[in-house]
């Protein structure tokens, strides 16, 4: 009982919409995308980024932690250099994006419940 191959890419959109069906989810794709934006432009552009990576870790959290334990190993162990930010910035993106679907879906219950009537 295997789906068509049409329904897999339309069951992975109507995952995906709550997280560009609304403002606020859109408004925080912005925030983490600008975050993301800097620290990709600090990692390879500037000579010294500091703690260019708190501001994406904040912006994506508590699944941006994931990306950094994930990424960690990457820049002890590999020998190419460039590999450790490119771990981080895709975990951080994956990580806005599942808490811009949850922010989505929340913003639809709320919007879909019903007005009370004033007591």
């Amino acid at each position: 009982m295997t789906d068509p191959a049409g329904t897999r890419p339309q069951r992975v959109l109507a995952l995906l919409a709550p997280a560009v069906d609304n403002w606020l989810a859109r408004g925080y794709l912005a925030v983490v995308a600008v975050a993301l934006g800097f620290f990709l432009c600090a990692a390879f552009v500037l000579p010294d980024p500091g703690f260019a990576g708190i501001w994406p870790l904040m912006a994506t959290a508590p699944f941006s932690i994931l990306a950094m334990a994930v990424s960690s190993p990457v820049e002890y162990y590999s020998s190419i250099g460039w590999l450790s930010p490119l771990v981080f910035s895709i975990g951080v993106a994956l990580s806005g994006l599942v808490n811009a679907v949850l922010l989505g879906l929340l913003a639809r219950r709320l919007r879909a419940r019903e007005p009370r009537p004033a007591a």
